[in-house]
């Protein structure tokens, strides 16, 4: 790939089930080639929407002709295996180029609820499709993986604040800093502030809830994966906890998780399996 990725939570890990991590690098892979046609490097936004629109042609082929193509075939290859061997369904992964597509589009969020709308591609789609490789298909479990598929991504959004705001992107719902009496110009980072602050504090208090209202999921997800989630569960409310350490300046700091974490985040993983989620 040419970049180097820090990740919160673990991908295909050791208690991934071992039939299953094939299909789980695939799909990471493939999310992972087209964030980075949106995101890294200096190209322009028309050649990355160009370059958007070629990977989701040769994921087209790839899935109806079982022809990998010549210019991803790292990605598209171990992808037409798993979905050849678990029927991926197509629509997910569609969805998650969508995301990424409006991504390079760079629009504003009025609301939540356009914020929520954007993680139910860019996020969501990632939980259904783990949860489709594991036999999980009923509503209700599917909702709860939304809600902490969501959370997740509102938390990275919350983490990577003075970064995405040096980029030109603001995640931001603007009613949000409205209700603060923010209004930042356009295309410029916002300056941490009291009022900037305020907002971040509720909208981490937002993420928590939602995070909160998947986390029983955890306890209907077979064997080792149910264990690996309470791990992401809790790596999650981990990173708000760090974000609230710092008086949610984000702006100025960005908090990650390390090996030190490990031990707090393992005994609270075991702590779930007695019906909480701390």
């Amino acid at each position: 790939m040419g970049v180097d990725h820090y990740e919160n939570f673990p991908v295909a890990s050791v208690l991934c089930p071992p039939a299953l991590r094939p299909a789980v690098a695939a799909i990471y892979w493939f999310a992972r080639t087209a964030d980075d046609i949106a995101d890294e490097g200096d190209a322009s936004a028309p050649s990355r929407l160009a370059d958007l629109s070629a990977f989701r042609h040769d994921l087209v082929v790839a899935l109806d002709r079982g022809d990998p193509g010549s210019r991803w075939p790292q990605v598209f290859a171990p992808l037409l295996q798993a979905q050849q061997r678990h029927g991926l369904p197509p629509g997910l992964l569609h969805d998650l180029i969508s995301a990424f597509e409006q991504d390079v589009h760079n629009p504003p969020y009025p609301d939540r609820a356009s914020l929520l709308d954007y993680c139910s591609r860019s996020a969501n789609p990632v939980g259904r499709l783990l949860l489709h490789l594991y036999g999980v298909g009923d509503a209700q479990l599917l909702q709860r993986s939304d809600a902490i598929c969501s959370a997740l991504q509102l938390i990275n959004f919350w983490q990577d604040l003075g970064r995405d705001q040096r980029k030109g992107r603001n995640y931001l719902p603007a009613s949000d800093l409205a209700g603060q009496g923010l209004h930042p110009p356009a295309g410029r980072p916002i300056d941490d502030s009291p009022a900037l602050r305020q907002v971040m504090r509720e909208l981490c208090s937002w993420a928590r809830t939602l995070m909160l209202s998947g986390a029983p999921l955890v306890r209907r997800v077979p064997g080792r994966a149910g264990w690996e989630l309470r791990l992401v569960v809790q790596g999650g409310l981990r990173i708000l906890e760090k974000i609230e350490q710092i008086d949610h300046a984000t702006m100025l700091l960005r908090p990650t998780l390390g090996r030190s974490d490990l031990p707090l985040l393992a005994w609270r993983a075991l702590r779930m399996s007695a019906g909480g989620a701390r």
